[in-house]
């Protein structure tokens, strides 16, 4: 049995893209569009400005622009975690404190990027964005885009606060991601990033998962969640093989943000190109994603039946 913060938290987060217009400023219709397609899937909630949100390249005014669409759309249907890290400690702050003000359910944060800061430097920004708000706070762990790996006794200081309530866990390693389960207790959250190892995750210790690829079949995430909390391992396992397969193919595109938002307009879901640097797909890639799309809904329609809603 589960209580306290991983009750309320725990379960399938879609790393939630960017919405812009076709003059790729951000779009509040389209991004309130993008978060009640997703309300209808069986998801827990949404991970708003992380890296599939594109939230490192946007400005601290876009960034609040999408998350007030998505509040306007799904306040209290999904739960909502706002990632608000960004260069500037500044800037975090005031993303944390912005996230307040919205009615966010909790906050997350990577380190700052680009320069490669100490353990003392990392703890000092996040401390600043946990002090700004009272929401919850949830350390976000990449270490192969930040350069910096969250170490076991940083984690279980910073999980001595009330305040700090779980990481994400986007490292590749498991044996990682079981370190920081048993260093942040019961109940402390930690969340799978990688999705191509959500099972191997959950098994691990993960309560949950964050992820990009999500967005474009959330029913085969919640289905795979679901046949995990019911001790289907074999089964799970043969749809963690099929989802792999899908994203080892979205992975062969220019970019997978590209390839994900070309998905989503196949469904009538418009969300505008990438940003740059990151690249969209090319025309003559069309075809391949009406095949991938196509994939994708004969592998949802045959999990269908699993089904899982706000497990």
């Amino acid at each position: 049995m589960t209580t306290g913060i991983v009750a309320k938290f725990q379960g399938i987060y879609i790393a939630l893209y960017s919405a812009y217009d076709d003059n790729g400023e951000v779009s509040r219709e389209r991004a309130k569009k993008l978060a009640r397609y997703y309300a209808s899937t069986g998801v827990k909630g949404l991970y708003v400005g992380g890296s599939s949100g594109e939230g490192i390249l946007q400005s601290v005014e876009e960034r609040k622009a999408m998350l007030e669409a998505v509040m306007e759309e799904v306040k209290g249907e999904l739960t909502i975690i706002v990632h608000v890290g960004a260069n500037s400690t500044r800037d975090s702050v005031e993303l944390s404190k912005h996230a307040e003000q919205c009615g966010a359910d909790a906050i997350s944060a990577v380190p700052s990027i680009y320069y490669r800061l100490s353990e003392a430097a990392v703890e000092n920004h996040w401390q600043e964005m946990i002090n700004s708000s009272s929401l919850p706070f949830i350390i976000y762990n990449i270490p192969q885009t930040t350069g910096f790996n969250l170490p076991v006794p940083l984690l279980r200081k910073l999980a001595a606060q009330d305040k700090v309530v779980g990481v994400k866990m986007s490292g590749e390693s498991t044996f990682d991601l079981q370190q920081y389960k048993e260093a942040g207790g019961d109940d402390f959250l930690v969340f799978n990033g990688p999705d191509e190892q959500f099972l191997a995750g959950r098994i691990m210790g993960a309560d949950g998962g964050i992820g990009g690829t999500y967005g474009v079949m959330p029913e085969l995430f919640c289905a795979l969640n679901q046949l995990f909390l019911q001790g289907r391992i074999q089964e799970a396992q043969s749809l963690q093989n099929v989802i792999n397969g899908i994203i080892k193919k979205l992975i062969g595109y220019p970019s997978l943000y590209g390839a994900c938002k070309a998905i989503l307009q196949l469904r009538g879901i418009e969300t505008g190109q990438p940003r740059l640097p990151l690249l969209p797909v090319r025309p003559e890639h069309q075809d391949s994603l009406i095949e991938l799309n196509q994939e994708i809904t004969a592998a949802i329609a045959r999990y269908a039946h699993v089904g899982e809603r706000h497990a």
